[in-house]
């Protein structure tokens, strides 16, 4: 994610010539990475009621991820006024993790919710949901003009996946998600313990070093 979005940047600083938006050598890195994000947050919460995560616990970190959900949305309006992110990949988590651990009881019936999840955007869509306020459901006939467009659907299904995937790997192999962690992997786990700091810093930081080398270039030119 953060080689996608520093590439994104050089690109948006005119740095290098890439299409971000229909390039298929972009389009599926970025298809990738909020499929990890997504099933990673399904493992996660697995681990949560494994661990037996209260309600305040649960809402506490959720306020979290909404305030952060909230500031790229005030972030991108200021970059990006003409494609602001309304429902992106932190909003959508908000929403699904509520979900994700409501359905968490349905085990392994997770599996195929997730499955319908995922393909009812390829059999569904209707004009009604290209409204603003309805368009985080996914049902869209046309993508809107955003940075970013994580909908519900076909997204849950990812998390649901995750759910489903963590449930089955702490009931028969617990083990997967215990011992120490490799010496060569301790920086990108300190990273994971973090992440949602690591999301929220690194496009700021990107920027303003950008910023800085895009001015000193254009006073050398």
């Amino acid at each position: 994610m953060v080689g996608f979005h520093f590439m994104f940047d050089l690109n948006h600083f005119r740095f290098i010539r890439q299409n971000f938006y229909e390039d298929p050598f972009w389009t599926w890195q970025r298809t990738c990475i909020v499929s990890l994000f997504l099933f990673c947050a399904g493992l996660g919460q697995a681990e949560a009621l494994a661990q037996a995560q209260r309600w305040p616990r649960f809402w506490r970190r959720w306020g979290q991820v909404a305030g952060c959900a909230l500031l790229v949305t005030l972030g991108s309006w200021y970059v990006f006024p003409r494609s602001v992110i309304t429902f992106g990949v932190l909003h959508g988590i908000a929403v699904m993790l509520v979900v994700v651990r409501l359905t968490a009881p349905a085990g392994r019936w997770l599996w195929l919710l997730g499955l319908v999840a995922m393909l009812l955007p390829q059999f569904i869509q209707h004009p009604w949901f290209d409204a603003r306020a309805t368009q985080w459901i996914g049902l869209v006939t046309r993508k809107p003009v955003t940075e970013d467009f994580v909908p519900v659907l076909p997204w849950l299904g990812v998390m649901w996946w995750g759910m489903a995937a963590g449930q089955w790997t702490l009931a028969r192999r617990r083990h997967w998600f215990s011992g120490a962690v490799p010496r060569a992997g301790r920086g990108l786990a300190v990273l994971g313990r973090w992440s949602l700091t690591t999301y929220m810093v690194h496009q700021p930081v990107f920027f303003a070093v950008l910023t800085g080398v895009a001015a000193a270039r254009r006073s050398f030119s």
